[in-house]
């Protein structure tokens, strides 16, 4: 059962691998392909919450972006595409807040 498990892992790690490695590669040629990535992909974690009953604080939910295999490198497309935004003249100020 072990051998089962160590093959599904290293399938999964690879498979990992390989998205991270095509998300790096993404090249972002067009003004609208920039826009789309910068609008799809949040600015910050949108798991975050604070709990509140009647007004008074209960607790906090913490940022769950971290767990997600694919964060940095979303976050590091979506810095690549306001980058070519910035470069071609476009305001960036609406996908700043």
């Amino acid at each position: 059962m072990s051998k089962i498990n160590s093959l599904i892992r290293k399938t999964l790690l690879s498979s990992l691998g390989v998205i991270k490695i095509k998300l790096e590669k993404l090249e972002i040629k067009e003004k609208e392909t920039a826009k789309k990535i910068v609008r799809l992909i949040p600015n910050q974690c949108p798991f975050a919450r604070e709990i509140k009953l009647f007004n008074f604080y209960v607790g906090k939910i913490p940022p769950l972006c971290k767990l997600n295999p694919f964060y940095e490198d979303l976050m590091i497309l979506r810095f690549r595409a306001l980058s070519f935004l910035c470069e071609i003249g476009e305001d960036i100020t609406p996908y700043c807040q």
